[in-house]
């Protein structure tokens, strides 16, 4: 009798630990995985330079690039249930440590989401602390953190240089009004979100950083609003703001904001997006020409949309071999060792990232591979 009840209490234990591995964000709530190969959705099929060793547990959800002063290609990605962060060679995949510990304390983590990385300055979101932390690289000592007196449940980050030391820093936040009773999130009225994006002004000094919250913005018609947020980057050149709206109940797209916070009156791929918008990057010229990346969250491959900058127009769209289910992405334009052109990085079925040389993109999809060509 004793040897069944501890065999039924290992299984209690081990449930609730798989509860909690499996735990739902918002943008979750759907009954059936859609999958790429039941969509009919055209697309071209690109394979992958390399996917990083899997590590199951770690909830694996978004990742950046970043090149060290000795010529090598970091890769981070954030573990939603690891450390707090993994970090990849960026031209081998090869895996070289993880980065953090749980807790609210400088250098510690609790639910990483959004990343991202300008000039030696990485800043990590962090849902379960609500703030962005600011770490110095390639020390990845932590200088500052902000934003937990304004953010309730933050993702994405979008982060742009101003002058000097100034950065200006665009967070979004996922707020919800409740959870229904099978304990998935309910949006709130479209009357409460005019603050699924809030800005900051970063100044960076000798040892640490001036932080100011400069308000927040979202809008709220039915139209232009954003039910589910995740994922944001801007483009200064044609003052505009991609958002990802991650709701399948309204229609999974991607919204269109100028940099002031104000929607253009445009959404991107409504109807298009089959499974759910999620991560964005941009491929860019100094002309203005270039590339927006999109992604399509299929549980079985994941579909990457490609838009002309300028007009929005769609341009085609492509799959990996394997890489699926994805959250983030990262395009790195700048040349590394392994990929003269650059290269797009995309987290695989929250396990690892995968990566695409962009020429391989380019040829399948006939793009330009650099800024010179026509």
């Amino acid at each position: 009798m004793k040897r069944r009840l501890s065999l039924f209490a290992l299984v209690l234990v081990l449930s609730a630990c798989h509860s909690a591995r499996v735990e739902r964000e918002p943008d979750e709530a759907t009954e059936v995985d859609p999958l790429l190969s039941q969509s009919g959705v055209a697309h071209v099929v690109v394979t992958e330079a390399f996917v990083t060793a899997s590590t199951e547990n770690d909830n694996i959800d978004s990742p950046a690039a970043w090149r060290a002063p000795d010529g090598k290609t970091w890769l981070f990605a954030t573990a939603k249930e690891g450390p707090g962060l993994t970090l990849y060679d960026g031209d081998t995949g090869e895996t070289w440590r993880s980065y953090g510990t749980e807790g609210d304390a400088p250098g510690q983590f609790r639910r990483v989401n959004g990343i991202s990385i300008v000039d030696d300055l990485l800043f990590v979101v962090e849902r379960d602390n609500h703030r962005v932390q600011v770490l110095t690289l390639p020390s990845l000592a932590p200088i500052s953190a902000f934003g937990a007196k304004d953010l309730t449940q933050p993702y994405g980050v979008w982060v742009r240089k101003r002058d000097g030391q100034v950065y200006e820093v665009l967070v979004t936040d996922a707020y919800m009004a409740g959870k229904r009773a099978n304990g998935w999130d309910i949006p709130p009225p479209l009357s409460e979100l005019d603050r699924r994006v809030h800005r900051y002004r970063f100044e960076r000094h000798r040892g640490g950083a001036k932080i100011e919250h400069l308000g927040a913005f979202g809008d709220v018609t039915e139209a232009g609003a954003i039910r589910i947020p995740e994922s944001i980057q801007g483009d200064v050149a044609h003052d505009r703001l991609l958002i990802s709206e991650e709701d399948t109940m309204t229609g999974t797209a991607v919204r269109e904001y100028n940099l002031a916070g104000q929607y253009r009156g445009r959404t991107i791929g409504l109807g298009l997006f089959k499974a759910q918008a999620e991560g964005i990057a941009l491929w860019q010229c100094a002309d203005g020409s270039g590339y927006w990346i999109t992604t399509d969250q299929y549980k079985d491959r994941s579909l990457f949309h490609l838009f002309d900058r300028v007009t929005l127009e769609h341009i085609g769209a492509f799959a990996g071999q394997a890489v699926a289910n994805t959250d983030g992405i990262w395009l790195h334009q700048a040349a590394t060792t392994r990929f003269p052109n650059g290269v797009f990085y995309a987290v695989h079925d929250d396990q690892g990232v995968g990566a695409f040389d962009w020429r391989d993109i380019a040829r399948a999809l006939n793009l330009r591979a650099d800024c010179t060509a026509n």
